[in-house]
């Protein structure tokens, strides 16, 4: 299957209904250009991971709040850092 786009002022196109219903893309999604070995173009996508994804995930030793550091999300200088 071949579909054509085209490449706008800016250098930005879109990506075809067809290929963003077969693969799920959705906005924020994340777009990978990759050259093989054989100089072949790969496309790939992935999801964005935000802080918001992993917030509980990680399971410490030492105390944390989930719920403050949920509060500290949009300004990660914020969060403590583990040593």
């Amino acid at each position: 299957m071949t579909i054509t786009t085209t490449v706008y002022e800016g250098n930005q196109t879109s990506i075809p209904s067809e290929i963003r219903k077969k693969y799920n893309v959705k906005p924020k999604d994340i777009v990978e250009w990759i050259i093989d070995d054989n100089g072949e173009l790969q496309v790939k996508f992935r999801k964005k991971i935000e802080l918001k994804d992993v917030l509980g995930m990680i399971k410490e030793e030492i105390p944390y709040n989930s719920v403050e550091l949920k509060k500290m999300a949009p300004n990660t200088s914020k969060i403590p850092r583990l040593k």
